[in-house]
C-alpha cells in the first residue's frame, strides 16, 4: 500500500486551477462576441477658432449616425450593416458585418453648443464645435492718483 501526506493546498490548487480555466473559456467566448462590435478610428484636433472631431465610418450612411449633447457630452452613436454579396455560376458568398457604436466627448469650457454642425463626405463625419469669442482682455490703464 502507497501511502501519501495530506495536502489540504493540493485542493485549493486544483480547484484554482479550474477557475481559471472557467475564466480563459469565457473571456475567450467574450472576446468572440466582440470582434463584430464596431469601434470607428477618431481624431481630434483643435484649431484656431473650433475644435474638429473626425471620425471614420466607412459604408455608413448619415441616416444611421446620431449626434447629441448630454450633461456637457458630445454622443456620436450609430450602427453599422454590411452586407458584402458576391453571386457567380458556381459560387456564393455572404458576409456581413453588423455592429453598434457609441463614443462620447467631455466638451471644453469655451464650446459654443448652440453652434455645432457636423459633416459628411467620403465615409468621414467631422463634427466642428465652435469655440466662443473672448471677452477681450482689457488693456493695461494707468491711473493717476491726484
Amino acid at each position: 500500500m502507497f501511502v501519501t501526506r495530506y495536502n489540504p493546498h493540493k485542493q485549493v490548487r486544483e480547484f484554482r486551477r479550474g477557475m481559471n480555466l472557467l475564466n480563459s473559456l469565457l473571456d475567450e467566448e467574450y472576446s468572440n462576441n466582440t470582434k463584430s462590435d464596431f469601434s470607428p478610428s477618431i481624431n481630434t484636433r483643435e484649431g484656431e477658432f473650433a475644435y474638429h472631431i473626425e471620425v471614420d465610418l466607412p459604408g455608413i450612411k448619415k441616416e444611421d449616425v446620431e449626434i447629441n449633447v448630454e450633461e456637457n457630452k458630445l454622443v456620436i452613436s450609430g450602427e453599422r450593416h454590411l452586407k458584402d454579396e458576391i453571386k457567380e455560376e458556381n459560387y456564393y458568398k455572404v458576409e456581413s458585418s453588423f455592429g453598434s457604436f457609441s463614443r462620447s466627448f467631455t466638451l471644453p469650457e469655451n464650446c459654443d453648443v448652440e453652434n455645432i454642425h457636423a459633416n459628411s463626405k467620403n465615409g468621414v463625419l467631422e463634427v466642428v464645435l465652435p469655440k466662443l469669442e473672448k471677452e477681450k482682455v482689457q488693456k493695461i490703464k494707468k491711473i493717476e492718483i491726484k
